[in-house]
């Protein structure tokens, strides 16, 4: 999953003890490799990165995803079929977050979600906060919603990463079979959010 994904699943203030912490690990996870510098960190922004990396896992493992990124192999996308799974699955989520997330609309989380990890910034690795700096002056999150900014996304790391050229193709091949990915993705997040919710880190 990605970064709208990862963010939501951090839970709640209301639910979630050390919530802040949570939402800065599960974010600064993106960048943090092994063990010993994970142990860096303070011991609930650890929870936080732990719980991104159960949730990469997860993903990773689970049939239904792994039906998903067979199909979008076979669409061309090769070894990047599993990124474009997950900035697909963030399109759904965001295209359709008033059903997955009542309480707060998505402008509204998106915005939250970014003042946080702003005033939190100087934890996170140096190329996080490079790249925080641009989702919020282009509102990643929200444009996430939007078929444009699916193709903005994979178009951006087929850009960053020279290996990685074939992203460019990589929201064409999404949406040209998405009711199939709008299956996979509906029958996966329900398991996915309970799979978070029995790991323990954050609360309902």
């Amino acid at each position: 999953m990605n970064f709208l994904a990862h963010l939501l699943l951090s839970g709640s203030s209301a639910t979630t003890p050390d919530y802040a912490d949570i939402v800065v690990g599960n974010f600064a996870a993106e960048a943090v490799r092994g063990r010993a510098t994970m142990e860096t960190y303070p011991a609930a922004v650890q929870r936080g990165i732990r719980l991104h990396r159960f949730i990469d896992s997860f993903t990773d493992t689970h049939p239904v995803v792994r039906r998903t990124t067979a199909r979008l192999r076979g669409a061309g996308l090769g070894k990047w079929a599993g990124v474009v799974s997950d900035v697909g699955f963030d399109h759904l989520l965001a295209r359709d977050f008033a059903q997955h997330h009542p309480l707060e609309p998505l402008p509204q989380f998106a915005q939250r979600q970014y003042q946080l990890l702003h005033q939190r910034r100087h934890e996170l690795p140096e190329r996080l906060q490079e790249m925080l700096h641009y989702m919020r002056q282009h509102d990643w999150l929200t444009g996430y919603a939007h078929p444009e900014g699916l193709h903005r996304a994979l178009l951006g790391l087929s850009r960053r990463v020279p290996a990685a050229a074939v992203l460019a193709t990589g929201a064409a091949a999404f949406l040209a079979e998405l009711p199939a990915y709008e299956a996979d993705f509906a029958e996966f997040w329900p398991e996915l959010r309970a799979g978070v919710e029995g790991n323990g880190i954050v609360g309902k």
